[in-house]
């Protein structure tokens, strides 16, 4: 295989699990009073990607979280998943649900604080991620 079909291969699977993790919030915010703008959820992907790194690498965060969200960063990186990701929408579905336990368990071991202190989206972002993962 060459290098720009594994590229290509990476970036498609990137794209597909950002839009699965858009589907998701937007399937559960229905039921909200306060409604997820489109904006908003095309925002959260790369801010998710920050959040997660800049957690990992805060030394106020206790360890184990620290080290579980790399564990969670190793898994997304590899090519092995509990799903294997060529199977349409389903296949990109177990690292959106792997996305938001790391963020609920980073929120519930480190604190609501941790993830407001380094969120770098907007307010309606973290608005929708802690609807995402069940935190309001």
């Amino acid at each position: 295989m060459e290098w720009w079909q594994v590229l290509i291969s990476v970036l498609g699977g990137l794209v597909l699990l950002w839009l699965t993790l858009i589907g998701v919030l937007i399937w559960t915010s229905r039921g909200q009073a306060e409604k997820i703008k489109l904006v908003d959820a095309l925002r959260l992907g790369p801010d998710v990607v920050r959040v997660i790194q800049r957690l990992a690498a805060d030394p106020t965060v206790p360890r184990g979280v620290r080290l579980w969200l790399l564990v969670v960063v190793v898994y997304l990186l590899l090519p092995i998943d509990l799903i294997p990701d060529f199977i349409p929408v389903i296949g990109y579905a177990d690292d959106a649900i792997v996305i938001a336990l790391a963020i609920r368990f980073a929120t519930r071991h480190a604190g609501a604080g941790a993830i407001d202190r380094h969120w770098p989206g907007t307010p309606q972002g973290l608005n929708a991620l802690r609807t995402l993962v069940g935190l309001d």
